[in-house]
């Protein structure tokens, strides 16, 4: 009896040794993806737990003739299916990145007109401005800047530009040729024109003075406020034959303001408001010039 018994657990180690050496030739089989869909039907499941050693060796392992991994034609068909995917999703990739925002294209766009400097100056902005297809003094030009919150007249150091381009989206001169409109819909905006005209200052002066010479001052108002304000020619002319060599910030706010809020006939004016002497002396004149 005892040797009965032993018998019989031997042989039933032997059986579970086994399947467990098949479990393993067949997982090892299903990661080279050389086995079919064995194991996703419940009815091979069943039969595969319930059958001899033998009969699930069989049913497990695939024909000879399917067992030829490193056959060319098999290993071909795989490659050629591989590479379809890959270039599939390559293509798409790319094209995304194309679409999208690029910071590698962005910096190879500003080194087009820096050259080996990390900055654009005139020569390089006069060529940026003859790619986009706009003169350097149009207003556009001055929007772009205090996107770019640019500090110095002419120029486009390489973190404005990439820290103005990415809030663009901007990468490529044919993306900002696109942004142009949406640039100059600024100008239309009440609260972001007050802003670039303020802007506008700090931007044009030199560094090291407060204020903003008469000659630079007369060309940035005109860029600014001649087409929208029908009193510009005569302040225009009034700055010319006036005193003044200089206009200092307080006194460029105000003609922002002035020009908002006063009628066209200065009826509206009072000369004892806040207002600055440059522009009492504008409005003095203006009428005496209307009397005479």
């Amino acid at each position: 009896m005892h040797s009965d018994a032993a018998a019989v657990n031997f042989q039933l180690n032997s059986h579970l040794s086994t399947l467990a050496n098949i479990h393993k030739i067949y997982h090892t089989l299903n990661k080279l993806n050389l086995t079919e869909d064995i194991g996703q039907d419940d009815h091979q499941t069943g039969s595969l737990r319930s059958c001899s050693s033998s009969d699930c060796f069989n049913k497990v392992m695939p024909p000879r003739k399917k067992r030829r991994p490193a056959s060319g034609d098999d290993l071909s068909a795989k490659k050629s299916r591989h590479d379809s995917m890959y270039r599939k999703y390559d293509s798409t990739r790319i094209k995304t990145e194309e679409e999208g925002f690029s910071s590698k294209r962005c910096l190879e766009w500003f080194y087009e007109y820096a050259g080996t400097d990390d900055v654009v100056g005139p020569e390089g902005m006069e060529k940026f401005c003859e790619d986009i297809g706009v003169e350097p003094e149009n207003v556009v030009m001055l929007v772009l800047a205090w996107k770019l919150d640019a500090q110095n007249m002419g120029y486009f150091t390489l973190q404005e530009w990439l820290k103005g381009m990415t809030s663009l989206q901007c990468d490529t001169t044919e993306k900002l040729r696109n942004t142009l409109d949406y640039l100059r819909s600024f100008l239309n905006d009440s609260t972001n024109f007050k802003l670039i005209y303020r802007y506008a200052f700090d931007f044009a002066r030199e560094k090291d003075q407060r204020s903003l010479d008469i000659n630079t001052a007369k060309c940035m108002l005109g860029l600014l406020l001649g087409k929208i304000w029908p009193l510009f020619p005569v302040f225009h002319q009034f700055l010319e034959q006036s005193k003044y060599k200089v206009i200092n910030k307080d006194q460029w706010c105000n003609v922002l303001e002035f020009s908002r809020t006063i009628n066209l006939d200065l009826s509206n004016y009072d000369e004892d408001g806040a207002w600055p002497v440059l522009l009492d002396e504008f409005v003095e004149w203006y009428k005496d010039k209307q009397m005479s």
